[in-house]
């Protein structure tokens, strides 16, 4: 909330204790986002691009919500980011992974 900039290979990353109902808001945003939501298994189920500054309208990215991911607007479709996508991070549980995970 309030940054005026966000550098172009950051993001932040919310994690859930446990899957849940989530929706995001843009209220206090000054930049527009997108925002990833991934479930359980790290897949990307929903992405909301371009996420308008000082919006209040609720975002929602479902009902079974673990992580949500917010980058710069405009780079998920760069990335080629898109509901079926994998979201790879330790905090993805390997055992609910959807890649497998080397040993």
């Amino acid at each position: 909330m309030f940054r005026e900039h966000l550098p172009k290979s950051a993001g932040m990353l919310f994690v859930y204790d446990r899957p849940k109902r989530a929706s995001f808001w843009m209220k206090n945003t000054l930049i527009p986002l997108d925002i990833i939501f991934a479930d359980a298994s790290g897949t990307v189920t929903k992405v909301h691009a371009m996420a308008k500054p000082k919006d209040t309208t609720s975002l929602p990215g479902g009902k079974a919500v673990q992580f949500v991911l917010e980058i710069n607007g405009g780079l998920a479709a760069r990335l080629g980011i898109e509901p079926g996508a994998e979201l790879r991070h330790p905090a993805v549980n390997p055992a609910r992974a959807v890649w497998l995970c080397a040993e």
